[in-house]
Formats: structure tokens, C-alpha cells, sequence
């Protein structure tokens, strides 16, 4: 049964009258109006009753993880050199955005930047698994890494995770495409109203390891 709950009113009354915390003088609680029994099944044991028809090993239903089209990832070169570029991520709409009384709020083509409006609350480290240590000395706490393919190497991101105790993601083709990525490492972060994308070459990789190597 569904229960609306109330505080006693007397109760607070006398609790505020006395100088003395409500919380404490509130010890029960009242079913005030007409109640009715939920119709709708328990969500809950909706999931649990369909996970119970499944196989204990899902796995073997998929195949290989290598196999797995959903874990590839959207390819990039090897940076060359060091560079610094920023991208101002605009967005067109491909549909019209229309009030419920029909008339037309933003139209169709209307082309805007998201970064006015949102802030992106972490940077991304994007980087090729073979960078993957890299990735892990250089990223805050915050940040997203995110694997990149390069050529036939395109690394295992669940079990990548696993084993670096740590969340790894993929590119995705479309997050490639709207953050303007082409050559990875790369770390991506917002200011102000656009992005900006520091790639790092060889050499800083190295130099960056170099370092890490000697602090320890």
C-alpha cells in the first residue's frame, strides 16, 4: 500500500512552544488520506526475474571480447610533434525544436556552441594503448582516458580496467568527430567557451617518463 506520511502537528506545536528541537518531539507518523495499491509491477523483480532466465556465462554467447564490434574504437595517428589547438565544438540541429503549441523555438540548422551553457567538469586523456602507461602517470583523478585505436592495435578497455584498477573507456567515432581529434596523445579540457587540445610527441612522452621514473 502506498503510505503518505505526516508529521504529528500538535506535537511540533508543542516542541516549538517549549523551545525544544521538533525532530524530537516527533515520534509518530499518521496516514492521512485515501490510499490506493500500487498497480504497477515491482521494477525490481521485473529485472531479477528475466536476469534468472538468462545463462550464468553470457560470454560464450557473444564470442571472443576481441571480436566484439561494440569495443572498437575509433582510429587516430601517432602525434608527431607537440601542439596546442583549440576547437569550439559547435552544434547544428537537424530537426525543428517546436513549443507544444507548435510554434518554432529553434529551427532546423540553428547552430550553436554548447559551451556556452555547460562546463565540462573533467579533462579527457585520449591515447593509444601502447601509451596506456602514459595516460596513467599523467591523468588527475577526475579525468576520463579514453583508448584510441592505431592501425591493428586497439587494446581490450574491460580488461584493461580490470587489471589497472582504474575505469577505461573508447573513442567513439562521433566524440572523435565533434572534439575535432585526429592524432593521439591528446588531452582535452575546456576554457571558457571552446576546447583545448594538447597533443604530445615523442619526445615529451619520453621525457614526461623520464621524470616519473626518477621521482619514485
Amino acid at each position: 500500500m502506498l503510505i503518505l506520511a505526516a508529521a504529528n502537528l500538535p506535537a511540533v506545536a508543542t516542541a516549538f512552544a517549549a523551545g525544544t528541537p521538533a525532530s524530537i518531539a516527533v515520534a509518530s507518523k499518521s496516514t492521512i488520506g485515501r490510499t490506493w495499491p500500487i498497480a504497477e509491477p515491482d521494477a525490481l523483480s521485473e529485472i531479477e526475474a528475466k536476469v534468472a532466465t538468462l545463462p550464468n556465462d553470457m560470454s560464450k554467447a557473444f564470442g571472443p571480447r576481441d571480436k566484439w564490434t561494440a569495443l572498437k574504437a575509433a582510429p587516430l595517428g601517432a602525434a608527431g610533434a607537440d601542439r596546442v589547438r583549440s576547437v569550439v565544438p559547435f552544434y547544428t540541429l537537424d530537426f525543428d525544436i517546436t513549443l507544444p503549441d507548435g510554434k518554432t523555438l529553434y529551427p532546423k540548422g540553428f547552430t550553436f556552441n554548447p559551451l556556452t551553457y555547460v562546463k565540462l567538469p573533467q579533462r579527457l586523456v585520449v591515447v593509444h594503448p601502447r601509451d596506456l602507461g602514459w595516460a596513467l602517470r599523467n591523468a588527475r583523478a577526475s579525468d576520463f582516458i579514453l583508448l584510441s585505436a592505431l592501425g591493428a592495435q586497439n587494446g581490450d578497455a574491460i580488461g584493461l580496467s580490470e587489471k589497472t584498477g582504474r575505469p577505461i573507456y573508447i573513442l567513439e567515432e562521433r566524440v572523435k568527430q565533434r572534439l575535432g581529434l585526429t592524432v593521439a596523445p591528446v588531452i582535452v579540457e575546456q576554457s571558457g567557451t571552446k576546447l583545448v587540445l594538447t597533443e604530445y610527441g615523442p619526445k615529451s612522452r619520453a621525457s614526461t617518463a623520464q621524470v616519473k621514473g626518477a621521482t619514485r
